[in-house]
């Protein structure tokens, strides 16, 4: 029994390593990252550089200041990084990203005891106090510009995202400006990384394939928010062209499903998916702003703790103890 040693569950190990999945969704993230820099320019490129460098280098330093080991090598902060610059306009001045990367990395990841103890996903917070802070700069979109007779990157046509397009001037009833095939292929205004809905789809799928993340939340989060729309619009044109606008496919299946803010077991990633969708149809038809995806995943991550509670496992022959005992 010498050099027995007793430790918390998990006790199975598998060659599945935190560096392994974040290089697996990095892999994923890269085809609409990609499709972003074709539509949107250089300046895109630019912005996702910048955002992920940044965010290296605050990890970097924060663990050098704080005399912590070195995690830059678990490309976690590629990953917070390259998910916030995906969720930005190509059009922000390049202070924003920066900020944007402190925020995440150092405020809410770092400061509350680094990977896997964040209780929001960084990338989010991030975000929406970035659209909070810098709202005229978060909200300048552009059409691609090799979409608008190649105007050059630097003079494209500012325009509306298909969810503000989708508005009738009277605010109270929806059109769909763009065609399905428009909205899948991400040819509208809109962030760098969440408009070509396909990438989104297929990276969302390779995760899926692989076993890197479930296909629970993704699917409780896009159906249920799907099913609401269609209840809400009573047209399953306006369905299709919702699912497929703003940040629905980058959240989730790339937000939605952080291992560290979303609950462990089936039932909850259910009720978490469930509750996203919900918050985001809620959002986008009632309140004051197009887009909801972030504040419901934000809200939802704040819940978390609880649906794990509420929705946490029983040993295989375990009995309550009775009262006194």
């Amino acid at each position: 029994m010498n050099g027995l040693n007793v430790s918390p569950s998990p006790h199975r190990v598998t060659s599945l390593s935190t560096t392994k999945v974040m290089a697996a969704v990095i892999a994923a993230l890269f085809p609409a990252a990609v499709m972003g820099c074709i539509y949107f320019g250089m300046r895109a490129a630019v912005v996702l550089i910048v955002t992920i460098a940044s965010a290296v280098i605050f990890e970097f330093l924060f663990n050098l200041v704080t005399k912590k080991e070195q995690t830059v090598s678990d490309l976690s902060a590629v990953v917070t990084g390259l998910l916030l610059g995906m969720n930005l306009p190509a059009t922000v001045p390049l202070y924003i990203p920066i900020i944007g990367s402190f925020i995440a990395i150092v405020i809410v990841k770092q400061l509350f005891g680094g990977i896997g103890q964040n209780f929001a996903n960084p990338a989010i917070a991030a975000r929406i106090v970035l659209m909070v802070s810098f709202t005229q700069e978060m909200t300048k979109w552009v059409v691609p510009y090799w979409y608008q007779n190649g105007t050059s990157a630097a003079d494209a046509i500012t325009g509306a995202t298909p969810l503000a397009a989708a508005w009738l001037d009277n605010g109270t009833s929806m059109v769909s400006p763009f065609t399905w095939q428009e909205m899948l292929f991400g040819v509208t205004g809109g962030c760098i990384g969440e408009t070509c809905a396909l990438a989104l789809i297929i990276g969302g799928l390779f995760l899926i394939i692989i076993k890197v993340i479930s296909p629970v939340t993704p699917l409780a989060f896009i159906g249920s928010f799907g099913l609401l729309t269609l209840i809400y619009t009573g047209s399953s044109v306006l369905t299709v062209y919702h699912i497929l606008a703003g940040g629905l496919m980058i959240g989730a299946f790339f937000m939605a499903t952080d291992y560290a803010t979303t609950p462990l077991t089936n039932k909850g990633k259910l009720i978490f998916g469930i509750g996203c969708g919900v918050i985001t149809f809620v959002i986008r038809h009632f309140g004051s702003f197009p887009e909801g995806v972030s504040f419901s995943i934000l809200l939802m991550n704040l819940l978390t703790p609880y649906i794990d509670r509420l929705t946490r496992t029983s040993p295989l022959g375990a009995k309550k103890a009775k009262e006194g005992n």
